[in-house]
């Protein structure tokens, strides 16, 4: 087990102490795991109705990250996944509630509801009105428990928000509490984990999956879901989880609802936004109108992969609390939607418009294009062996990257080779935008550059020899780079310098390409024992010693597919 901690005992304390660092608005009660407004005020009789939640921690951003005007009042943190105390419940009471009494957000687990209950007990005794509203939002329950007994999970966020709001707005003990329960029954939450998480004092995971298992309806403590099964499409476990949650909810065409995507800890904005597209589009296409919705991490189970989809029925009166202001440091916002997805048609290029004019093609012009073809075959062919050498020192993606290039060039029009001007400028916008990472910009670069000095003047093969060399001082331009740095060039120079010089002394074309070759190969080969200076292999440093750059040993399978086209 690998955590940023010091030890596991100090894990809840130190993480407050950080939280409310970073934090104005929060501050620590002295002896205790509670995160309460700075803004309290010293009298008690001038408070407002207070909204206290709290749990286990190992949830973040709950529940401190909620402590803010307009939501909670303070959060009263247990150890990892443990209830906080009754004592820490009545400690938090005490710090911030006054004669207009508090609200009490419960999540449906036994710790909790017997912790907070002791706790709004003493209170009590105390002379604090105290209400508590149990949330058991866990819709994947529904053949295992009655509902009453469902637990409490992520969908708790928006009754934080919906109380906070009723509270700020000035509405009584009883008003906030009635508001807060019918927006706990009106809420439906179902989740689904891709991995377990490890908790620091266990230093071990919950539970193993295999490599194409997932679990189906957990809950927030690293436990096992409802049932096992086999790993799908994020689409796919989109609509197991919405159906459930709207068959349970009954929720049908017409009904108004806000949406939550929340990521379990260990998910990434990327397949949170996948969720939520697909999420919504279910929604709209079954006639459900979702009025607003958020995607982020709001209630986590620590580092644990996989997410939870609530969905709120809401009115007016109930958006409206969504909608309020809130200054809670985790609250992400209003979750405002377009009517649908916006997507501007794209403006037509200049190359589109010489693409579709209608040229004779130039004597020869069929040898460019079936040599230009020969060059993706090539490396379509490459493809594993591009992969390994880039995955010795980059990231791995060269191989795949120029197996695209090869489709975008197959995939030129006829229009596109009728003289070599032409030709190249096809070329190099088509592998700009299909070509990820540096190798696009290099190669669109060094095609685009030498097309301009074709274009200049009668086709042969000195004006090859230049524009060669035109291409190749585009590519050292845009990157930086020089012989000697570990890069395509230490490939691209020799071979256009050699390509020159046999053009000069009167050899002919192939003879003069066969030097060229050479003098690639020599250069690639020479770069397994080069330290790079520029790139990503640039941080391995001396660790990318051995094997020979990816992108140079690229430039070598290019010039060798041309090869046959030179007579």
């Amino acid at each position: 087990m690998k955590k940023l901690v010091n030890a596991p005992r100090a894990v809840v304390r130190e993480m407050l102490e950080g939280l409310v660092a970073l934090a104005p608005g929060q501050a620590l009660l002295d002896g205790e795991s509670v995160v309460l407004r700075a803004d309290t005020p010293v009298d008690a009789a001038a408070r407002k109705v207070a909204v206290l939640s709290g749990g286990g921690s190992g949830h973040e951003p709950a529940h401190a990250g909620y402590v803010g005007a307009g939501m909670l009042d303070a959060a009263v943190a247990g150890d990892v996944f443990t209830s906080p105390s009754a004592d820490a419940v009545l400690a938090a009471l005490r710090a911030v509630a006054g004669p207009a009494g508090a609200l009490l957000v419960v999540k449906n687990y036994t710790g909790d509801r017997l912790n907070f209950g002791l706790a709004a007990e003493l209170a009590r005794a105390e002379g604090i009105p105290v209400e508590t509203v149990v949330v058991a939002d866990d819709v994947s329950l529904h053949d295992t428990v009655e509902p009453a007994r469902r637990r409490g999970i992520a969908g708790t966020v928006l009754v934080h928000k919906v109380a906070g709001a009723a509270a700020a707005a000035g509405a009584s003990l009883q008003d906030v509490a009635r508001e807060a329960r019918e927006a706990a029954e009106a809420l439906g939450t179902m989740g689904v984990a891709l991995g377990p998480c490890t908790v620091p004092a266990a230093g071990k995971p919950g539970f193993t999956l295999g490599e194409d298992e997932i679990e189906l309806g957990l809950g927030i403590h690293g436990e096992q879901g409802v049932r096992r099964v086999p790993m799908r499409s994020a689409d796919s476990l989109v609509d197991t989880l919405l159906t459930t949650i709207v068959e349970d909810r009954r929720i049908s065409a017409g009904d108004r609802v806000v949406l939550l995507v929340n990521g379990l800890g260990g998910t990434p904005p990327m397949e949170l936004a996948i969720v939520a597209r697909h999420a919504l589009t279910v929604l709209r296409q079954g006639g459900i109108r979702v009025e607003r919705a958020w995607s982020g991490t709001f209630l986590s189970a620590l580092e644990m992969p996989g997410c939870s989809l609530s969905l709120l029925k809401v009115d007016d009166a109930r958006l409206a609390r969504l909608d309020a202001a809130a200054e809670a440091p985790a609250w992400p916002g209003a979750g405002r939607l377009p009517q649908a997805p916006r997507v501007q048609k794209r403006p037509e290029s200049p190359e589109s418009a010489e693409a579709s004019a209608v040229e004779t093609p130039l004597p020869g012009m069929d040898r460019v294009r079936q040599a230009a073809l020969r060059v993706a075959e090539a490396f379509e062919v490459s493809e594993s062996r591009l992969t390994a050498l880039d995955s010795a020192a980059g990231d791995g993606d060269l191989g795949l990257s120029l197996v695209r290039g090869a489709e975008a060039i197959r995939a030129l029009p006829d229009a596109s080779w009728t003289n070599p001007s032409r030709a190249l400028t096809a070329l190099g916008n088509a592998l700009r935008r299909s070509i990820g990472g540096s190798s696009g910009p290099f190669y669109a670069t060094a095609l685009l550059r030498a097309a301009r000095r074709l274009a200049e003047g009668p086709v042969d093969a000195s004006a090859w020899a230049e524009a060669f060399d035109v291409a190749v001082s585009a590519v050292s331009e845009l990157g930086g780079a020089r012989p000697g740095d570990r890069t395509m060039l230490d490939a691209l120079r020799p071979a256009a310098d050699a390509f020159a010089k046999a053009v000069r002394e009167g050899k002919s074309p192939r003879e003069a390409w066969g030097a060229a070759v050479q003098a690639a190969e020599a250069g690639a080969e020479a770069t397994s024992q080069m330290q790079p200076r520029l790139g990503r292999a640039s941080y391995l440093g001396a660790r990318a010693v051995g094997v020979p750059d990816a992108g140079a040993a690229a430039v070598v399978i290019w010039m060798k597919a041309l090869t046959p086209a030179l007579g």
